[in-house]
C-alpha cells in the first residue's frame, strides 16, 4: 500500500521588504521568508509540494533552506509553479511544464501575468512499491469575475478554461499510466465556483470531500500583503482558494485532508499550506 502526503503552497512573490514591514522591524522579503517555509515543510514532510508565486528569488534560495534542514528533496524547476519531491519515497518517471495562454476562446482580455499561471505536471513512481501517481501543481487568473476590485470581465470564465486544459493533459497521463491523479494549487476561486465545478463535472473529486478520517473545514487564507498582515481569523471551508482535486482514485484513497496553520506562518503567505494524505 502506498502511503503519500501531497502539498499545496502559495510562497508570496513578494522579492524585497517593503516600507509597513521595515518600520516595525520585519521582512518580507522572498529571502527572509523562505527559512521559515522551509520549516513548514520539515515538519509536515510531504512527499510532493506544489508551489505557486515561486519567483526567481525563491528558485534560488527556497531549495537551499530545505537543504539545510536535511530534507533528501529535488526541485523541479517549472517557472512560478515549481515542484518539490522527496526522493527518500519517489522517482520522477517523466515531467511537463505548461503556462496558459493569455487569451481564452471567445472572450476578449489578458488572463495571465507574467507568465505566473500555469502548471507542471509530473508522474512519479513510488520506491516503495512501483506504483504510479500523476500530479499538478497550477496557479490560475487571478482576478475577480464579479464588478468591484481587480475586475476583469471573464475572470470566472478564464479559470474555468485554464482548469479543463489542466485536466486534460492530467487525464491524458492517468490513463496512460493506469493510476491516479491529483491537481493542487490556489484556483483563485471558492468552492461554487465555474473552475471547481469543471473539475467535479468530469467525474474529479474534491479531497475535502472524500476524506475518510479527517477534512478540515477552514479556509487557510489571510490577509498578508506589502502593506501589511492580520491574524488569521478562519472562514468557513467554502470560503478557501486553495484546493485539492483527485481523479481516477481507488475507494478510500483520501484519507485526510488539513490546512497546516501555525502561528509562525501568518507572516509568511498569505495562504496557508494544503495537504492531503493518499494511500493507493
Amino acid at each position: 500500500m502506498a502511503k503519500l502526503r501531497i502539498m499545496s503552497t502559495n510562497v508570496w512573490r513578494c522579492a524585497e521588504n517593503k516600507p509597513w514591514w521595515s518600520e516595525r522591524g520585519l521582512d518580507c522579503s522572498s529571502a527572509a521568508r523562505a527559512p521559515g517555509i522551509a520549516k513548514a515543510y520539515s515538519e509536515t514532510m510531504p512527499d510532493i509540494i506544489g508551489t505557486q508565486e515561486c519567483d526567481v528569488i525563491f528558485r534560488e534560495h527556497l531549495p537551499k533552506e530545505v537543504a539545510k534542514l536535511g530534507l533528501n528533496y529535488s526541485f523541479i524547476t517549472a517557472g512560478f509553479t515549481s515542484v518539490f519531491y522527496n526522493n527518500d519515497t519517489l522517482e520522477l518517471v517523466e515531467s511537463e511544464y505548461v503556462v496558459y495562454p493569455e487569451n481564452i476562446p471567445e472572450y476578449e482580455g489578458v488572463f495571465n501575468n507574467d507568465d505566473s499561471k500555469s502548471f507542471c505536471l509530473a508522474v512519479f513512481r513510488t520506491k516503495a512499491d512501483g506504483k504510479y501517481i500523476v500530479f499538478a501543481g497550477t496557479h490560475l487568473w487571478w482576478m475577480h469575475g464579479d464588478p468591484g476590485p481587480s475586475y476583469r470581465p471573464h475572470s470566472h470564465e478564464a479559470r474555468e478554461y485554464q482548469m479543463n486544459c489542466m485536466l486534460d493533459h492530467l487525464d491524458a497521463f492517468r490513463k496512460k499510466y493506469n493510476c491516479p491523479a491529483v491537481a493542487v494549487g490556489d484556483i483563485n476561486a471558492k468552492y461554487d465556483s465555474l473552475a471547481i465545478n469543471a473539475a467535479l463535472s468530469r467525474g474529479w473529486h474534491h479531497a475535502h470531500d472524500i476524506a475518510t478520517e479527517y477534512a478540515d473545514e477552514r479556509n487557510g487564507w489571510h490577509y498578508c500583503f506589502p502593506d501589511g498582515y492580520v491574524e488569521y481569523e478562519p472562514s468557513p471551508f467554502k470560503e478557501g482558494i486553495d484546493h485539492i482535486l483527485v481523479g481516477g482514485e481507488p475507494e478510500g484513497f483520501v484519507k485526510r485532508f488539513e490546512r497546516y496553520t501555525p502561528d509562525y506562518y501568518v507572516s509568511l503567505s498569505d495562504h496557508y499550506p494544503v495537504f492531503a494524505d493518499v494511500e493507493f
